[in-house]
């Protein structure tokens, strides 16, 4: 048997007649640009969130970048970010000229808040926690900090679409608050897209104006500002998909269950799911200290794995100008030696999830 990593084609299938119908409609309406799918899903995902405010953007990196931008964060300024998270989290800081702060992450692989108020300085701005492989970060706790010093927060909900703390979504924390809907994600587009969500007024417009040159009105620009809009059939799409939410997250949650009930292995290190949080798997990551077997040895047997991220961006050659060095967050550098995600995917078959557990179940250390 072999089973891939991930493979979209599956979800298509379960709602492909809804897809194929609401694409079908937004090419027949001769409108492909800002038009009224783009403003219904904004509706309908701000609904879905619960927050006032929606703007679709052309990407997650996008929303990043201009959520920052909004808020008035530049050169001379600092975000501090967790420091093994994806390169694009801090794209998002230094594409405005401000400078990342990296900060370790805790044993559910988000940033530890216990470690952010020691990397407080008089130039921090905001705190950017990113909820990582599907899972929230400590919202509570980060969220007094940033009042205790008057800091911004931008929410990283690229990768936790309807995760909830005790019952409130993510993305409802923080001041302004980015997703992505690059194709893997929970809520994917068939191609890229982004948003970004807040209850603030005069940020969401301020959002409206930068992602449309600097405009709401035609050829009338306020501010300088890029192009970066959610196109209408990838609107049309997503509303779509946006309405199986629920069905789709509990097809990965079937799929996560089976290899927490089942992966008993005493070499794999399942992961941590801290209490009151619902996870909403977009990733299921493990720890081996053997990992650069393991993952040969499940390649040797047809099962296709990744690494989320073999190399943190402290370490990246885009930042080798801050003068990082290995050793310079252990932590983080022992996750990217160390975890490895599983195949988890919408339409996943109960068979490749127990043909997966077997594998890992008979790995011994040593590549077959």
């Amino acid at each position: 048997m072999k089973v891939p990593f991930n493979v979209l084609r599956p979800q298509y299938l379960m709602f492909k007649e809804e897809y194929d119908k609401a694409a079908l409609e937004a090419l027949d309406s001769g409108w492909y640009v800002l038009g009224e799918r783009v403003s219904q899903f904004e509706r309908e995902f701000a609904d879905y969130v619960g927050v006032k405010h929606c703007v679709g953007l052309n990407s997650g990196l996008d929303a990043l970048i201009l959520a920052f931008r909004a808020l008035g964060i530049m050169e001379g300024d600092e975000v501090i970010v967790p420091a093994n998270t994806y390169i694009a989290s801090i794209l998002g800081v230094t594409e405005n000229g401000a400078t990342p702060v990296f900060v370790e992450p805790d044993e559910f692989y988000n940033i530890d808040p216990a470690k952010i108020e020691q990397a407080i300085t008089g130039r921090t701005k905001a705190i950017l926690p990113v909820h990582l492989y599907g899972q929230p970060a400590r919202m509570e706790e980060i969220m007094a900090l940033a009042k205790k010093h008057n800091l911004f927060v931008v929410e990283d909900c690229a990768q936790a679409h309807g995760a909830t703390i005790n019952g409130k979504n993510i993305g409802t924390f923080g001041d302004i608050n980015c997703f992505s809907f690059f194709p893997t994600k929970n809520l994917g587009a068939f191609g890229d897209g982004g948003a970004i969500v807040t209850d603030n007024e005069e940020l969401a417009e301020k959002i409206r104006k930068l992602r449309n040159y600097g405009s709401v009105k035609k050829y009338y620009h306020e501010i300088e500002g890029v192009n970066s809009r959610l196109d209408e059939i990838q609107a049309a799409l997503l509303g779509a998909k946006l309405k199986h939410m629920t069905e789709l997250e509990e097809d990965r949650r079937r799929v996560a269950e089976k290899y927490l009930e089942e992966i008993t292995n005493p070499l794999i290190e399942l992961p941590k799911i801290r209490e009151g949080f619902k996870h909403v798997w977009h990733l299921f990551v493990v720890k081996c200290s053997k990992r650069d077997e393991l993952q040969r040895y499940l390649s040797d047997n047809g099962i296709g794995t990744q690494i989320h991220y073999p190399v943190p961006p402290h370490l990246s050659g885009a930042y080798k100008s801050f003068g990082y060095k290995k050793g310079s967050f252990p932590i983080t550098e022992n996750y990217a030696d160390s975890i490895l995600s599983l195949p988890l995917y919408n339409g996943m078959t109960d068979e490749e999830a127990k043909y997966v557990i077997e594998k890992i179940n008979a790995f011994e250390g040593v590549s077959v």
